[in-house]
Formats: structure tokens, C-alpha cells, sequence
């Protein structure tokens, strides 16, 4: 069982940049994919970022391409997602999530077995 954390969220405007983490119990992170998503209000759970156990593979949602950028420190067992020129429609909770490496790249949310409680992000006009 992996726990996960998110942290760094919080009120930004237009323009600006926060830096999620996501600390995992897991001390061997490695074995695991780690993907970002996240939800609006009244809308469904999507798909932000991928990056693969070793971190040499990432994908990103066409809406987030450029301004987001997704790593992870295995050593300290943790991933971050950069998001920078942050937008109002980036406003949302965030999750981050972990996958067996066994498993295929995915965007979907149902193939992700490990979630964390979610960090709130708010981008004002």
C-alpha cells in the first residue's frame, strides 16, 4: 500500500507559478508511475501529467503543455508538477497519483491505484 501527500497548493494570480510535491510512504517510489490530475467543481477528474518509475518519459494534457512540468527525486521518494503562467481555468484540486511500473503509460484515472487527499490550487483573474 502506497500513501501519498500533496503539498504547495494555494492562491496565485494570473501569471504565476506554484510548485506542487507529492511524497509517497513508499521507499522504493521507483517501482512506481506517478501521474497528476486533477477536478473543478461540477466537472469530472482529468488527466494532467504522466512521468514514468525511472522519470525519462513524461506526458502532458494539450491544455497544461509548456507551462507544466512534471519531475520526480526518487531518492527522496517524491514527485512535483511546476506550473507556471498559471491561468483562472487551472483553478482545481489536484491529485497526484501512482501506478505499479508493471502497469502501461496511462491517462485514464481508473488506472491508477494510489491516490493522494488532494491539494487545492486557486488562480485568480
Amino acid at each position: 500500500q502506497v500513501q501519498l501527500a500533496e503539498s504547495g497548493g494555494g492562491l496565485v494570480q494570473a501569471g504565476g507559478s506554484l510548485r506542487l510535491s507529492c511524497a509517497a510512504s513508499e521507499r522504493m517510489f521507483s517501482r512506481y508511475h506517478g501521474g497528476w490530475f486533477r477536478q473543478a467543481p461540477g466537472k469530472v477528474r482529468e488527466f494532467v501529467t504522466f512521468i514514468s518509475a525511472g522519470g525519462g518519459r513524461a506526458d502532458y494534457a494539450d491544455s497544461v503543455k509548456g507551462r507544466f512540468t512534471v519531475s520526480r527525486d526518487n531518492a527522496k521518494n517524491t514527485m512535483y508538477l511546476q506550473m507556471d503562467n498559471l491561468k483562472p481555468e487551472d483553478t482545481a484540486i489536484y491529485y497526484c497519483a501512482a501506478n505499479s511500473r508493471n502497469s502501461s503509460p496511462s491517462r485514464n484515472p481508473e488506472t491508477f491505484l494510489y491516490w493522494g487527499q488532494g491539494t487545492q490550487v486557486t488562480v485568480s483573474s
